[in-house]
């Protein structure tokens, strides 16, 4: 919600006002000196939207901030043209309201422009968010990255690495969405406040890291035809793509990272495919790319990377974790009731790449149970499953 400044205004009076932390209001207006504000300048107000409403006989501003529970001040500042004592009948005014509702739906097939959509609302009713693209993919999707918080401790959460376990891209846009209600109202997720969380991380979300892959698995193959039948020719000429993981050239993403890449590509498959297949060399697609210069320029403290299913928190490569993984993991299980396992056997994940290269605490998160991909009908429970690991990431 936009509003114009007025003499005498400032960033804490409307802090005030509008019951919105002073921090989050200075970080929705980034480009703005709180010092030096000026008349008619614009300010963005978190967590607020406005709606329209029409003079009826009788009314004045006064008794409409009362009926919605609102200052006068909180409607004048969203009409700044109105003459309170001279509406008109009929006259259609703003009157601001506060956001307690999500602006997310998860349970749906949720594909990119879904996410694209969710985002962009996202942004513009809470400015404090900041987003850009660490890259493209194959057919030139920008891939975004949202950043929330204001602390030095960075740390990051992706989903949807592989393409039919898609569910992990909305039940991370859902929690990003709780997390801004409880910021904006000021209220407990779990009892835990938000605000404190907020001041002290940082945390990168990378909700659909392979966008081609998830579009194919809930829509189907392009249009374009030499793609479509090179896909179903993957697909071992089958137009059922449900149980495709790889990206749009048929490369496992989560198979894509120099870490013990070899021994992985030994045992998988040799060319393109829905699964397994590792590519020609580490880091040749542009969506493994991306998340690794994302990985290489951020100083992530830990990260975590959510698939499907099984219910288990992989933990470790090669004994190269460091001491503090396991005693993060078992808050993971106690808050999840997911089992921790060290090793799953493999190679060349973007977690085993992270703890190989970093010697910092990195987690696959199996989320779920059954056969991918998952029934959006296991939404809620899967959710409430992953909101305590979300959690205790940003507060360990």
């Amino acid at each position: 919600m936009d509003i114009l400044i007025r003499p005498g205004d400032s960033l804490w009076y409307f802090s005030d006002l509008f019951k919105i932390p002073l921090q989050l209001l200075l970080d929705s207006n980034r480009n703005i000196n709180p010092q030096l504000l000026q008349v008619g300048q614009r300010i963005q107000i978190p967590g607020y939207v406005t709606t329209s409403y029409t003079i009826t006989q009788g009314d004045s501003l006064w008794q409409i901030a009362q009926s919605k529970n609102l200052p006068l001040n909180a409607i004048l500042l969203v009409n700044p043209e109105i003459q309170p004592n001279r509406l008109q009948i009929g006259q259609t005014i703003q009157v601001p309201q506060r956001l307690t509702w999500r602006l997310v739906n998860g349970q749906q097939n949720y594909d990119y422009s879904m996410m694209m959509n969710d985002i962009k609302k996202l942004q513009t009713a809470y400015p404090f968010l900041q987003g850009t693209p660490i890259g493209n993919s194959v057919l030139a999707q920008p891939i975004p990255e949202i950043l929330i918080g204001n602390g030095s401790k960075r740390i990051h959460y992706n989903g949807s690495f592989h393409a039919n376990e898609w569910i992990t891209t909305p039940i991370i846009m859902t929690f990003l969405n709780d997390y801004l209600l409880a910021l904006t109202n000021q209220t407990t997720i779990r009892g835990l406040s938000m605000g404190p969380l907020y001041n002290q991380t940082t945390l990168s979300l990378v909700p659909m890291v392979n966008p081609d892959g998830v579009n194919l698995v809930i829509n189907g193959p392009p249009a374009n035809e030499a793609l479509k039948n090179k896909l179903i020719a993957w697909n071992h000429n089958s137009q059922n793509f449900s149980g495709w993981k790889a990206n749009i050239n048929g490369v496992d993403l989560n198979d894509q990272f120099p870490a013990k890449w070899e021994l992985e590509n030994a045992r998988n498959p040799q060319t393109p495919g829905p699964r397994d297949y590792g590519g020609e060399a580490p880091l040749t697609q542009p969506e493994a790319i991306a998340m690794a210069d994302l990985t290489r320029s951020s100083n992530f403290a830990w990260v975590l990377a959510f698939h499907t299913q099984g219910r288990v928190i992989y933990w470790g490569f090669e004994n190269l974790e460091p001491p503090e993984s396991q005693t993060m993991v078992e808050e993971f299980s106690r808050v999840s009731g997911y089992e921790p396992i060290q090793s799953a056997n493999s190679y060349a994940g973007y977690k085993d790449w992270f703890i190989q290269d970093w010697r910092r605490p990195g987690f696959t998160v199996e989320l779920g149970s059954g056969t991918n991909p998952l029934p959006i009908s296991e939404f809620d429970t899967i959710y409430q499953e992953a909101l305590g690991i979300f959690l205790a990431g940003l507060y360990l």
